[in-house]
């Protein structure tokens, strides 16, 4: 496990164990004050709209136990938000790059299958 990164929250002597990919090593560990830090290290500030969606992520996660990938992080989107939530545009806006992988991760969840 050495390529375990750390990162530090809340104060000097809680320390979050990630693995190389920025992904909590253990899933325990997440919290929505985590998560605001994590993003902030992104350079992303989460707002109602990226919470809508983490929560989805998370709940998804708690039926399924796994992480969506795109596909069907776009059908659990729509289903729960509606037509104008639920499309793969509004998610890349509001998480740039690879949203699965990137909201897999601010919710403290493995990385989804089939991401490369």
């Amino acid at each position: 496990m050495k390529d375990q990164q750390i990162y530090r929250y809340l104060d000097e002597e809680k320390k979050l164990r990630v693995d190389p990919e920025g992904y909590l090593v253990d899933q325990t560990d997440w919290s929505e004050t985590v998560a605001e830090l994590m993003a902030a290290e992104e350079e992303l500030d989460l707002t109602p709209e990226h919470w809508e969606i983490i929560e989805i992520v998370r709940a998804f996660y708690q039926r399924y136990e796994m992480a969506p990938a795109m596909r069907p992080l776009v059908k659990a989107t729509k289903n729960t938000l509606g037509e104008e939530k639920g499309r793969s545009i509004y998610l890349m806006q509001l998480f740039p790059g690879s949203p699965a992988k990137r909201i897999a991760r601010l919710a403290g969840l493995p990385k989804p299958t089939n991401c490369l």
